[in-house]
């Protein structure tokens, strides 16, 4: 190749880069407009999620408090959440919630399966079981700390059912059933959310199954078992992991109907204590990534469950699947035969 050449394959390769072409080209008029759209949420993310979560971890090495001298303790911060009972020991108290999340989802998708079908007045129940959901934690929190106080609401509707006030317990002092009336603040509060997601999955099978299986003389247990919660198990799985893990950090209930007093402060609550009230910002930092981690943690193990120990289900519902498909296909050739 001669030098002319050389020189001619060089100024076509080192052809310079002209922004203002580049940005009325297709390609480039693409870039331009995917980074402004990301480029907003991107830097509020970091300046409102990432920033703070990589300062609380620093802060989590340290003894301090908002203001005033930092000291540096290393993992001693960590070592105080375990060893305190009024920090790691709060978190038993997020299986009275675990166990009000579990009949959370029972009764939401009982009511869900209900409401799924062609009911009288099926919308209205809908508005009013979700509506709950709607409303403020604090304003629930206000309303039940009235209903439980002694000698209001719930104890007059009890000695209308013929109970006597001085046999009824105090429904937020006793501790031996106070934090099970937080619970079932959480589970009034929340069901409606858990339902409108079942109803939403469930209104997603194909109707002609359902059809299909009453000719085949299926009850509505067996509809239910074998057509219905095969074909929402991703939604079951879905509500199951936010269910526990939000009963891993209950805040709203305990923190306003009692302020986590007799025996009712759950980790969130403690948390917020020691932050706010005793201001020790490192150990507070510390019980916060420790959460985050067990919740990590308990999502993992969940996935894994449903993953695994749910496999010869999946294998079982395969094949009843290739058998309702056959049903229903034997019940379309029915239904053009009689037209």
């Amino acid at each position: 190749m001669s030098a002319a050449a050389e020189q001619v394959v060089q100024t076509k390769e080192k052809k310079p880069f002209h922004f203002l072409k580049w940005a009325k080209g297709r390609k480039g008029q693409q870039t331009i407009i995917i980074v402004a759209f990301m480029f907003i949420p991107l830097l509020l993310l970091f300046t409102f999620t990432y920033f703070p979560f990589a300062e609380m971890f620093k802060f989590s090495f340290y003894k301090m408090k908002y203001i005033g001298p930092r000291k540096f303790v290393g993992l001693d911060n960590y070592i105080q959440v375990f060893k305190r009972d009024d920090c790691f020991g709060a978190l038993k108290l997020s299986l009275y919630y675990i166990g009000g999340a579990m009949v959370q989802l029972a009764i939401a998708l009982y009511l869900a399966t209900i409401l799924s079908f062609k009911v009288k007045g099926g919308s209205i129940f809908k508005g009013f079981m979700f509506f709950p959901y709607l409303i403020s934690g604090i304003a629930i929190g206000f309303i039940f700390k009235f209903f439980y106080t002694r000698g209001f609401v719930f104890d007059t509707v009890l000695q209308w059912c013929g109970f006597e006030l001085e046999n009824l317990p105090y429904w937020l002092k006793d501790q031996r059933i106070n934090n099970i009336s937080l619970v079932a603040t959480s589970v009034w509060r929340y069901f409606g959310q858990n339902m409108v997601l079942f109803i939403g999955a469930i209104m997603s099978v194909d109707a002609e199954l359902y059809e299909a299986a009453e000719l085949d003389g299926a009850n509505k247990f067996q509809q239910f078992r074998y057509i219905i919660l095969p074909s929402i198990k991703t939604i079951v799985t879905l509500n199951v992991i936010l269910s526990i893990t939000g009963s891993l950090s209950a805040f709203d209930p305990p923190y306003v109907i009692t302020k986590g007093g007799n025996g009712t402060g759950t980790y969130f609550v403690i948390m917020n204590e020691i932050a706010h009230v005793s201001q020790k910002v490192g150990l507070a930092s510390a019980m916060a990534v420790v959460l985050l981690i067990i919740i990590f943690i308990a999502t993992i193990l969940q996935k894994l469950f449903f993953k695994y120990a749910m496999r010869d289900a999946e294998d079982e519902n395969t094949g009843a699947g290739l058998r309702r498909e056959k049903k229903l296909e034997r019940y379309r050739n029915r239904r053009k035969g009689a037209a």
